[in-house]
């Protein structure tokens, strides 16, 4: 990036957003690239500054209505992280349950969470009944209301990865159980459970790519014109 910017001028006025120059670019394409879904954790404790950090970087994604409605919890007792783990067995049960032969035996392989490893459990919610942004964008797309807390987790990814720590998204759970687990208000819902911290190894391509069980698809005209 060619200079740093600052919010205003010195005389009030709104400051010219930055120019950012082509090794700028190229990294952060790579950044994007390397972006990868953890399950492989050291057990090193992550510092809480370093996850104040990565919810600063969060909480500037867009949102609908500037709604805001994103809502971090983090799960620390031993009591509850050991419920969210017999929840993903169970629900790991059952989607193994849905498949059969070659690919059933090639799913009971995969290693799907770092829920025993990961020294982060962070349960990521939308609230759905948030009052900020007074429902400007929403009364067509209320999902727009969930949309703006995944951008948050994006945004909370990339900063990781920029930090030497590594996210993994568990979505083999019960949100209800895990909602009610975690004593949340009724109107918040579960959007992303996140394991955070720092990852064994680094690969640029995707495990679930890696052990075969879906090849990146080509994109052929991803663009359609009307």
């Amino acid at each position: 990036m060619t200079r740093r910017p600052e919010t205003t001028s010195h005389d009030g006025a709104p400051a010219a957003p930055p120019a950012f120059d082509a090794a700028f670019k190229a990294l952060f394409t790579d950044l994007l690239r390397w972006r990868r879904d953890v399950r492989r954790f050291c057990r090193n404790p992550v510092p809480d500054e370093a996850i104040e950090d990565l919810l600063r970087h969060a909480v500037l994604a867009p949102s609908v209505g500037h709604s805001q409605p994103w809502r971090f919890v983090a799960v620390e007792t031993a009591a509850m992280r050991q419920a969210v783990i017999a929840d993903f067995n169970k629900c790991n049960s059952a989607a193994l349950a849905g498949f059969e032969g070659e690919r059933a035996t090639l799913y009971a392989t995969l290693k799907l969470s770092g829920l025993c490893e990961a020294p982060v459990h962070l349960a990521v919610f939308c609230d759905m009944e948030t009052d900020v942004g007074h429902g400007l964008g929403r009364k067509t797309m209320p999902e727009t209301l969930v949309y703006s807390v995944v951008a948050a987790i994006h945004n909370l990814a990339l900063a990781a990865r920029t930090r030497g720590l590594g996210v993994g998204w568990v979505s083999i759970l019960d949100p209800d159980a895990i909602t009610k687990l975690l004593h949340v208000p009724v109107a918040w819902r579960l959007v992303a459970y996140l394991c955070i911290g720092y990852p064994q190894e680094d690969h640029l391509d995707p495990e679930l790519e890696r052990f075969g069980w879906q090849a990146r698809m080509p994109q052929p005209g991803i663009l359609h014109r009307r």
